[in-house]
């Protein structure tokens, strides 16, 4: 890792980003800073450009122009040997699991650690069975997906995405559904995983009330460009148009904003994953 990876100072800038398909202007001018240990979470209706902003986050697409930074280092000018390097430092949760259906819940959490890295199979045991403990899904390790709930599944996917010790998240429509009441818990996994890891977090959604639970930062994308950005309680105020239509027919009661249970700020995310790298806890 290198050395700024764990410094002060934002960890993601993307500056200008425009995406264009054909004469179809995607993502316009898109400006967004994200500090270490922050979870900004983009929220928009079907079609605002959220995929896409993803795709680009992790480089599966090239922008028509502008830049993602990572640690200063502009995604999009890496070729395909530099990019694999600094995608290991990401972890993907995605919307349906993407877990293989053939394979045990261990070996879908052991597939990442098998495909990039030299490990043995006693390391990675050992990995894996401590992913799937602190998620409480090492009892379903000889199960397949298709023998657990959605709920578990969930926990196994992020399992998999913290197997290779990332140090940013992205949760692409994590809550997507589920219940209410595994939505919330999912919310409750996504704090867990930035407070006990130390984690950047991304996360992708439609869902209001988890945005205002789990959130540092909302941006709302409408039509391809960023309507509002800033705190859950800016976004709550704003009068864009769109903003509070989207707001109000999510049906929020304001007070909730009020009855946020007490975060830890980014810094103290990072003076947390500093004590655990000092401690050789973390990659």
């Amino acid at each position: 890792m290198s050395e700024s990876a764990d410094s002060d100072g934002p960890q993601i800038v993307i500056e200008n980003l425009v995406k264009r398909f054909g004469d179809r202007t995607v993502l316009d001018h898109i400006n967004i800073t994200i500090d270490r240990g922050e979870t900004l979470v983009v929220i928009g209706g079907s079609g605002a450009g959220k995929s896409t902003l993803v795709r680009h986050l992790i480089a599966l697409e090239r922008p028509t122009s502008g830049k993602i930074l990572v640690d200063g280092i502009d995604m999009a000018s890496l070729g395909d040997f530099e990019l694999s390097k600094i995608r290991r430092r990401f972890g993907m949760v995605f919307q349906k699991y993407a877990l293989f259906d053939s394979m045990t819940v261990y070996d879908n959490v052991a597939f990442p650690l098998r495909e990039q890295t030299k490990m043995s199979e006693r390391e990675v045991k050992e990995r894996v069975m401590t992913k799937l403990e602190e998620l409480g899904v090492a009892h379903a390790v000889q199960r397949t997906p298709a023998e657990i709930s959605g709920g578990m599944a969930k926990r196994v996917g992020i399992a998999r995405a913290l197997v290779l010790e990332p140090e940013i998240l992205i949760y692409d429509e994590p809550t997507s559904g589920l219940d209410p009441v595994t939505s919330r818990t999912v919310d409750e996994l996504i704090e867990e995983m930035r407070e006990r890891f130390g984690v950047t977090s991304v996360v992708i959604t439609h869902d209001m009330a988890s945005a205002f639970d789990i959130a540092d930062r909302v941006a709302m994308l409408v039509r391809g460009k960023i309507a509002v950005e800033g705190p859950p309680e800016k976004v709550m105020a704003s009068d864009h148009e769109d903003v509070q239509r989207f707001v109000h027919s999510s049906a929020i009661d304001p007070g909730r904003l009020a009855q946020r249970s007490a975060r830890k700020s980014p810094a103290e995310v990072r003076a947390l994953r500093a004590a655990r790298l000092a401690k050789g806890e973390a990659k």
